[in-house]
Protein backbone atom coordinates (compact mmCIF):
# COMPACT_ATOMS: atom_id res chain seq x y z
CA UNK A 1 0.00 0.00 0.00
CA UNK A 2 1.43 3.41 -0.72
CA UNK A 3 0.57 6.57 1.47
CA UNK A 4 0.71 9.78 0.73
CA UNK A 5 0.60 12.81 2.98
CA UNK A 6 0.17 16.40 1.07
CA UNK A 7 -0.61 19.88 2.45
CA UNK A 8 0.74 23.30 2.27
CA UNK A 9 3.87 24.10 4.05
CA UNK A 10 3.18 24.29 7.93
CA UNK A 11 0.43 21.67 7.40
CA UNK A 12 2.38 19.19 9.75
CA UNK A 13 3.11 16.41 7.17
CA UNK A 14 6.36 15.72 8.18
CA UNK A 15 5.30 15.28 11.77
CA UNK A 16 2.46 13.18 10.74
CA UNK A 17 4.70 10.75 8.66
CA UNK A 18 6.73 10.14 11.91
CA UNK A 19 3.60 9.59 13.83
CA UNK A 20 1.69 7.45 11.01
CA UNK A 21 5.24 5.42 10.52
CA UNK A 22 5.41 4.21 14.37
CA UNK A 23 1.96 3.78 14.32
CA UNK A 24 2.10 1.39 11.33
CA UNK A 25 5.22 -0.57 12.87
CA UNK A 26 3.28 -0.93 16.22
CA UNK A 27 0.56 -2.53 14.20
CA UNK A 28 3.21 -5.23 13.10
CA UNK A 29 3.62 -3.58 9.40
CA UNK A 30 6.88 -2.92 8.00
CA UNK A 31 7.47 1.07 6.66
CA UNK A 32 9.34 2.56 4.04
CA UNK A 33 9.31 6.55 4.62
CA UNK A 34 9.75 8.46 1.64
CA UNK A 35 9.98 12.51 1.18
CA UNK A 36 10.03 14.64 -1.87
CA UNK A 37 12.35 15.71 -3.09
CA UNK A 38 14.54 12.57 -2.48
CA UNK A 39 17.88 12.66 -1.23
CA UNK A 40 18.82 11.71 -4.35
CA UNK A 41 21.26 13.70 -6.42
CA UNK A 42 18.24 15.47 -8.46
CA UNK A 43 16.17 15.94 -5.14
CA UNK A 44 19.63 17.76 -3.82
CA UNK A 45 19.59 20.46 -6.65
CA UNK A 46 15.73 20.95 -6.13
CA UNK A 47 16.04 22.02 -2.97
CA UNK A 48 18.98 24.17 -3.56
CA UNK A 49 16.77 25.28 -6.45
CA UNK A 50 14.02 26.15 -4.28
CA UNK A 51 15.81 28.85 -2.69
CA UNK A 52 16.62 30.70 -5.32
CA UNK A 53 14.73 33.93 -5.14
CA UNK A 54 13.99 33.44 -9.02
CA UNK A 55 12.09 29.84 -8.25
CA UNK A 56 8.60 31.52 -8.76
CA UNK A 57 9.26 32.63 -12.23
CA UNK A 58 7.34 30.36 -15.09
CA UNK A 59 10.98 29.25 -17.06
CA UNK A 60 12.50 28.29 -13.75
CA UNK A 61 9.34 26.52 -12.41
CA UNK A 62 9.07 24.63 -15.70
CA UNK A 63 12.69 23.20 -14.89
CA UNK A 64 11.85 22.45 -10.93
CA UNK A 65 8.47 20.12 -12.47
CA UNK A 66 10.38 18.53 -15.02
CA UNK A 67 13.50 17.70 -12.58
CA UNK A 68 10.45 16.42 -9.66
CA UNK A 69 9.38 13.93 -12.48
CA UNK A 70 12.67 12.55 -12.73
CA UNK A 71 13.30 12.78 -9.08
CA UNK A 72 10.23 10.81 -8.86
CA UNK A 73 11.50 8.31 -11.63
CA UNK A 74 14.36 7.60 -8.89
CA UNK A 75 11.99 6.72 -6.46
CA UNK A 76 9.48 3.80 -8.36
CA UNK A 77 12.03 1.05 -8.23
CA UNK A 78 11.74 1.62 -4.35
CA UNK A 79 8.22 1.53 -3.82
CA UNK A 80 7.78 -1.25 -6.43
CA UNK A 81 10.21 -3.47 -4.72
CA UNK A 82 8.87 -2.38 -0.79
CA UNK A 83 5.04 -2.90 -1.90
CA UNK A 84 6.03 -6.77 -3.39
CA UNK A 85 7.85 -7.11 0.02
CA UNK A 86 4.30 -5.96 1.37
CA UNK A 87 5.75 -3.21 3.06
CA UNK A 88 3.57 -0.25 3.59
CA UNK A 89 4.59 2.91 1.96
CA UNK A 90 4.09 6.43 3.35
CA UNK A 91 5.29 9.57 1.36
CA UNK A 92 6.14 12.77 2.78
CA UNK A 93 4.63 14.94 -0.48
CA UNK A 94 3.89 13.06 -4.40
CA UNK A 95 3.17 13.85 -7.83
CA UNK A 96 0.04 15.92 -6.62
CA UNK A 97 2.60 18.64 -4.65
CA UNK A 98 3.37 19.58 -8.30
CA UNK A 99 -0.26 19.88 -10.13
CA UNK A 100 -0.67 22.42 -7.10
CA UNK A 101 2.46 24.08 -6.95
CA UNK A 102 2.77 24.96 -10.99
CA UNK A 103 0.64 27.05 -13.06
CA UNK A 104 -0.23 24.30 -16.19
CA UNK A 105 -1.62 21.69 -15.00
CA UNK A 106 -1.99 19.96 -18.20
CA UNK A 107 1.69 18.70 -18.88
CA UNK A 108 2.45 17.57 -15.63
CA UNK A 109 -0.16 14.88 -15.89
CA UNK A 110 2.31 13.97 -19.30
CA UNK A 111 5.96 14.16 -17.58
CA UNK A 112 4.23 12.23 -14.79
CA UNK A 113 2.64 9.44 -16.53
CA UNK A 114 4.71 6.78 -15.54
CA UNK A 115 4.78 7.74 -11.94
CA UNK A 116 2.89 4.91 -9.42
CA UNK A 117 -0.12 6.98 -7.57
CA UNK A 118 -0.82 6.59 -4.12
CA UNK A 119 -2.97 4.00 -3.07
CA UNK A 120 -4.84 6.76 -0.17
CA UNK A 121 -3.99 10.65 -0.14
CA UNK A 122 -4.84 12.33 2.63
CA UNK A 123 -4.49 16.05 2.46
CA UNK A 124 -3.79 18.11 5.76
CA UNK A 125 -6.19 21.30 5.70
CA UNK A 126 -4.50 24.19 7.41
CA UNK A 127 -5.84 27.61 7.76
CA UNK A 128 -2.94 30.21 6.10
CA UNK A 129 -2.73 31.93 9.35
CA UNK A 130 -1.60 28.95 11.29
CA UNK A 131 0.48 27.80 8.39
CA UNK A 132 2.47 30.98 8.43
CA UNK A 133 2.65 30.81 12.08
CA UNK A 134 4.32 27.60 12.07
CA UNK A 135 6.52 28.28 8.90
CA UNK A 136 9.70 29.26 9.17
CA UNK A 137 10.32 31.52 6.14
CA UNK A 138 13.02 29.71 4.72
CA UNK A 139 11.32 30.03 0.97
CA UNK A 140 9.86 32.47 -1.25
CA UNK A 141 6.86 29.87 -1.27
CA UNK A 142 5.96 30.93 2.16
CA UNK A 143 4.38 34.15 2.20
CA UNK A 144 0.48 34.47 2.42
CA UNK A 145 -1.15 35.07 -1.26
CA UNK A 146 1.25 31.71 -2.44
CA UNK A 147 -0.46 29.59 0.10
CA UNK A 148 -3.79 30.53 0.03
CA UNK A 149 -3.43 30.45 -3.65
CA UNK A 150 -2.12 26.84 -2.92
CA UNK A 151 -4.88 26.23 -0.28
CA UNK A 152 -7.42 26.34 -2.81
CA UNK A 153 -5.69 24.57 -5.41
CA UNK A 154 -5.43 21.41 -2.99
CA UNK A 155 -9.24 21.35 -2.00
CA UNK A 156 -10.40 21.33 -5.29
CA UNK A 157 -8.10 18.59 -6.75
CA UNK A 158 -8.97 16.98 -3.33
CA UNK A 159 -12.40 16.74 -4.03
CA UNK A 160 -11.96 16.01 -7.98
CA UNK A 161 -9.13 13.09 -6.61
CA UNK A 162 -11.52 11.85 -3.62
CA UNK A 163 -8.35 12.79 -1.12
CA UNK A 164 -9.40 12.63 2.73
CA UNK A 165 -9.18 15.89 3.92
CA UNK A 166 -8.08 16.33 7.40
CA UNK A 167 -8.44 19.43 9.49
CA UNK A 168 -4.80 20.03 10.42
CA UNK A 169 -5.81 23.24 12.60
CA UNK A 170 -6.39 20.55 15.63
CA UNK A 171 -3.77 19.22 17.56
CA UNK A 172 -1.41 16.72 16.63
CA UNK A 173 -2.72 13.90 18.35
CA UNK A 174 -6.18 14.32 16.75
CA UNK A 175 -5.26 14.70 13.70
CA UNK A 176 -3.20 11.27 14.34
CA UNK A 177 -6.80 9.86 15.18
CA UNK A 178 -8.12 10.85 12.04
CA UNK A 179 -5.05 9.87 9.96
CA UNK A 180 -5.45 6.46 11.81
CA UNK A 181 -9.68 6.49 11.36
CA UNK A 182 -8.71 6.96 7.78
CA UNK A 183 -6.04 4.29 7.29
CA UNK A 184 -7.06 1.54 9.60
CA UNK A 185 -9.97 -0.04 7.77
CA UNK A 186 -7.66 0.19 4.94
CA UNK A 187 -5.09 -2.13 6.48
CA UNK A 188 -6.98 -4.00 8.87
CA UNK A 189 -7.86 -2.67 12.45
CA UNK A 190 -4.84 -1.86 14.62
CA UNK A 191 -5.40 -1.26 18.62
Amino acid sequence: MYICLEGIDGSGKSTQIVLLEKWLNDCGHDVLRIFEPTDSSIGKLIREMLRNPKAEEEDFQKTLALLFAADRMVLMDTIKVSEESNNVVISDRCFYSSIVYQNDAGWLYEINKFIRKPDIVILLDLDVDNALERCEGNDSFENRAFLEKIRKKYLKLAEENDFFVINANNGINKVHDDIKRVISPKIGRCI
